[in-house]
C-alpha cells in the first residue's frame, strides 16, 4: 500500500471511530464491528492474494483510536466546568462572541470565578452589548433541551442557558483587541450596505457576506424557508465551496490559473476577516480552501487526501463537528459533490468541454452538483424543503458569488466615499432584486414539503450518488482501455 494510501485510510477510519462514538454506540459495540470488519478483510485478503487487505485490516485499528479520542476528547471539554444549574444566582462572564441580535440579544458568556465555563445568555435586545463587555448576571441557568440542541451548543464548549436575567455592565473591553477590531469593521461594512440600499437589499446582502440575519422581517425568512435558501446565510462551508470554486471558474475565463488562484485565495482572507474570523467561518474558508486547492493540484489522489486530511484535522480540534456542526458537513459534502459528481453529471448529459460566456455553464454544474450532495443534510438542519428547492437554489447559487464579489466592492467603496457607493449600490441592488424576487416567488408557491428524511431514505440517496459517481468512472476506464 503507497503512503499516501495509507494515510487515506488512516484519517477515514479514524473519522469512522470518532462519529460512531459521537452515535453513542457503546465502546465495546465499536471494538465488536472494528474486530467484524477486520476479520472480512482478512478474509478476502487471503483468498484474493492481496497485501492491500491485509493492511486495511491492521488499519482498523485506528477505528477504535478514533472512538477513544471522542471519549478522551468530551471528557477533557466537561472537567473543569464549574456551573450551578436550577438555581437562582449571581455570577460575572466575559462576551468571547460577537453577540447575535435581533428580537433578542444572544450572548455566549466566558463565566469568571468562582464559576467557570461557557453560557449562552438570552436578553433584550437593549441594551446592545459588545464582544469583550463584562457583565454582571442574576438569574437560573437551566441546561439546553433537547438532547439534540445541547449536543449542538456543546461542540462550541457552551453548557448552560440563562434567559432574560438581571443584567449590569461592568466593564468594557475585556477580549482581544484584534477580534474587537475586526467586529466594529463588521458593524462598519453593515452600516454602510444600509446606507446604499433599500432596507431588505441590505439585510439580504448583509446575510450572504457577513451572515447576518438581525435585519431580516418575519415575511423574508419564512419565504427563505419555504423556498430551501436558509442556508444562503449561515456562512456555512457549503457555500464558501460553491462560491470558491465559481468565483475561481469564472475569473479563470480573465485570468491565468496562477493569477485566478492568488486572488481568490486573497478573497477567502478576506472573508474571514471581513466576517469577524469566527470558528465557524475559518472552517467553512479552510474547506473552500480546499476545494480550490482540488481544482489546481488535479490529480485525483491528491484531491482525495487533501479532502480526508482537511476533515481528519478538524476533527483532532473538535471531534463533535463531524455530527454536530452542520456547516462542517455541509462543507464537506460540498466538496466532494465538486469534485466527483459534478464530473460525473456532465459526463451523464454529455456536456461540451468548450467555455461558454463568463463560464455559466461550469458554474451551473458546480451549483448542481453541489445542491444534489448536500440535499439530505440541508433538509434535515433547515427544516423543510419543497421540490423546487433545488431549482430555486440554482437559480440563485449561480449568481451569488458575483453578488458576494460586487458586495465586497461596495464595502470597500463605503469606506472611501459615500457618493461613490450610493451610485455602485444601485449596480449591485440589481442582483439582489433577482434574489429577492426568486426566494419570495419561489417562497409562495403552494407545492407539498419534506418536512423531515428517515435514515433508510438518506442512506439509499447517497448509496445511488455512490454508484452513479462508480459507473461514470468506470466507464471512463473502460473507454480508455479500449483506446
Amino acid at each position: 500500500m503507497k503512503i499516501y494510501d495509507a494515510a487515506f485510510c488512516i484519517a477515514v477510519f479514524f473519522i469512522l471511530g470518532a462519529l460512531a462514538a459521537s452515535l453513542k454506540l457503546g465502546f465495546f459495540v465499536v471494538i465488536a464491528a472494528v474486530a467484524l470488519a477486520a476479520a472480512l478483510f482478512l478474509f478476502t485478503g487471503y483468498f484474493k492474494k492481496s497485501p492491500t487487505f491485509f493492511w486495511l485490516a491492521g488499519l482498523c485499528f485506528f477505528i477504535i483510536i478514533g472512538a477513544f479520542y471522542y471519549l478522551i476528547w468530551g471528557n477533557r471539554q466537561i472537567k473543569n466546568i464549574n456551573i450551578v444549574f436550577d438555581k437562582k444566582i449571581n455570577f460575572t462572564g466575559i462576551v468571547v462572541k460577537n453577540p447575535e441580535r435581533g428580537s433578542q440579544q444572544k450572548l455566549v458568556v466566558e463565566s469568571q470565578p468562582p464559576y467557570s465555563g461557557k453560557i449562552l445568555a438570552k436578553i433584550q435586545p437593549y441594551p446592545a452589548f459588545d464582544y469583550g463587555d463584562m457583565i454582571s448576571f442574576e438569574g437560573t441557568i437551566k441546561r439546553a433541551e433537547p438532547e439534540s440542541y445541547a449536543n449542538y451548543l456543546a461542540k462550541d464548549g457552551i453548557f448552560g442557558i440563562t434567559s432574560y436575567p438581571k443584567i449590569e455592565l461592568v466593564a468594557k473591553n475585556r477580549g482581544s483587541n484584534f477580534r474587537a477590531a475586526l467586529f466594529k469593521f463588521k458593524e462598519k461594512i453593515i452600516l454602510g450596505f444600509q446606507k446604499t440600499l433599500a432596507p431588505e437589499k441590505a439585510a439580504f446582502l448583509s446575510g450572504i457576506t457577513m451572515g447576518e440575519r438581525a435585519e431580516f422581517s418575519k415575511e423574508f425568512k419564512e419565504a427563505m424557508a419555504r423556498s430551501g435558501t436558509t442556508h444562503l446565510v449561515a456562512l456555512s462551508g457549503y457555500n464558501i465551496s460553491v462560491i470558491v470554486m465559481a468565483m475561481f471558474v469564472f475569473l479563470g475565463y480573465f485570468l491565468g490559473r496562477r493569477y485566478t488562484f492568488i486572488l481568490t485565495i486573497a478573497v477567502i482572507l478576506g472573508f474571514v476577516l471581513m466576517t469577524g474570523a469566527e470558528a465557524s467561518v475559518v472552517r467553512a474558508a479552510i474547506m473552500g480552501f480546499i476545494a480550490l486547492l482540488a481544482t489546481q493540484v488535479g490529480r485525483l489522489y491528491s484531491v482525495r487526501n487533501a479532502i480526508i486530511l482537511a476533515a481528519f484535522f478538524m476533527a483532532l480540534i473538535n471531534p463533535m463537528v463531524l455530527r454536530f456542526d452542520a456547516g462542517f458537513q455541509l462543507s464537506f459534502v460540498a466538496l466532494i459533490g465538486i469534485v466527483y459528481l459534478s464530473p460525473a453529471i456532465k459526463k451523464f448529459f454529455r456536456v461540451p468541454e468548450e467555455r461558454d460566456i463568463l463560464s455559466f455553464k461550469e458554474n451551473f454544474f458546480t451549483t448542481l452538483s453541489a445542491q444534489l450532495a448536500v440535499l439530505p443534510i440541508l433538509i434535515s438542519n433547515f427544516g423543510a424543503a419543497s421540490p423546487v428547492s433545488l431549482l430555486t437554489n440554482i437559480l440563485i447559487l449561480s449568481v451569488i458569488p458575483l453578488t458576494m464579489s460586487l458586495g465586497f466592492i461596495l464595502a470597500g467603496l463605503g469606506f472611501i466615499s459615500d457618493y461613490l457607493a450610493l451610485i455602485f449600490g444601485w449596480f449591485v441592488g440589481l442582483f439582489l432584486s433577482y434574489e429577492t424576487f426568486i426566494i419570495k416567488f419561489f417562497g409562495k408557491l403552494s407545492v407539498f414539503q419534506i418536512d423531515s428524511l428517515n435514515v433508510v431514505f438518506i442512506v439509499l440517496y447517497y448509496f445511488v450518488l455512490i454508484v452513479f459517481i462508480w459507473a461514470s468512472k468506470r466507464g471512463t476506464t473502460i473507454i480508455k482501455q479500449r483506446q
